[in-house]
């Protein structure tokens, strides 16, 4: 498995998050729809936050992070939310 983490912060993070969460059925189909689809998770921090999305390969990742700057710069481009940092690798535990 292979998983991507995109973190966002800035003052526009917040209302990003709400978006996403508000969103949730259209966020979901997006994720679901990406071949190897495991898992998508929105953890709230400090300075903004952070998804953590899991597939089965690193085709499923790339596909994710592609899908996911296209909807923030679709649905949410006027929250002023920096850009994320993005890191990924390969998934050494996961329990569900």
């Amino acid at each position: 498995m292979h998983a991507v983490m995109r973190s966002y912060s800035g003052k526009g993070a917040r209302s990003l998050f709400e978006i996403l969460e508000n969103r949730k059925s259209e966020v979901e189909d997006i994720m679901r729809s990406i071949e190897g689809f495991v898992s998508y998770t929105i953890v709230h921090t400090d300075a903004g936050g952070f998804t953590l999305s899991v597939f089965q390969d690193n085709e499923g990742t790339a596909e994710s992070v592609r899908k996911a700057s296209e909807w923030v710069n679709k649905n949410a481009a006027d929250t002023d939310v920096s850009p994320p940092a993005v890191s990924e690798g390969t998934v050494g535990l996961h329990i569900t």
